[in-house]
């Protein structure tokens, strides 16, 4: 028996597993972390494997750290997550696109 195209598709997913749980908005625990490029009580800067996050609240501190399984658990109030690689690769590949459709 072969592997279905849908089995190949979600083994690749697999391999960029990235989850994000919030509870309370007082504890963040997520996996697909690659590394932390800055962090202080009021932001946390992350390379996650979907792009660059950043999340901003008031006494934030990390309290688990695996980049080797690329997890993270991080505690405090946290009032925002957000994704900024992702919308701006994506808009630079339709610009590319749609610079070459009208050549």
């Amino acid at each position: 028996m072969g592997v279905s195209p849908a089995e190949g598709v979600f083994d690749m997913e697999e391999d960029l597993r990235h989850s994000i749980s919030v509870s309370g908005r007082k504890r963040l625990v997520m996996e697909g972390v690659l590394n932390v490029d800055s962090f202080d009580e009021s932001e946390i800067r992350l390379e996650t494997n979907m792009g660059l996050l950043v999340l901003k609240g008031e006494g934030l501190h990390i309290t688990h750290l695996s980049l080797e399984q690329g997890n993270l658990a991080a505690e405090g109030f946290f009032t925002s997550l957000q994704y900024h690689d992702s919308k701006e690769k994506g808009k630079a590949k339709a610009k590319g696109m749609l610079s070459r459709i009208l050549k």
